[in-house]
């Protein structure tokens, strides 16, 4: 575990002095996202580096209100539709 320091508005010192194991593993986690969201790391390499499971780290983003799969309703459906025309061809 390495520490760092970060230069931050005094106000918010409060909200990231976290004591709870849980909290700092959000806080990390929520450091990692907008690199997992832009691609830059996996999903599976932020769980590795913050030392928890996969569907562990899907299940606290989730729970944080990320999603894990960023779709619009239109490209559900046209998926959706895929997998029936897909599904009508083989049968």
């Amino acid at each position: 575990m390495a520490f760092v320091n970060m230069e931050m508005p005094e106000e918010m010192v409060s909200f990231v002095m976290k004591p709870s194991k849980e909290e700092r593993l959000k806080q990390n986690a929520m450091l990692l996202y907008p690199y997992v969201h832009d691609g830059i790391i996996s999903h599976g390499r932020a769980a590795e580096i913050l030392g928890i499971f996969k569907m562990d780290l899907i299940v606290l983003y989730g729970k944080l209100g990320l999603p894990y799969i960023e779709m619009t309703d239109d490209e559900i459906e046209e998926e959706l539709e895929t997998v029936k025309e897909l599904g009508e061809t083989l049968a």
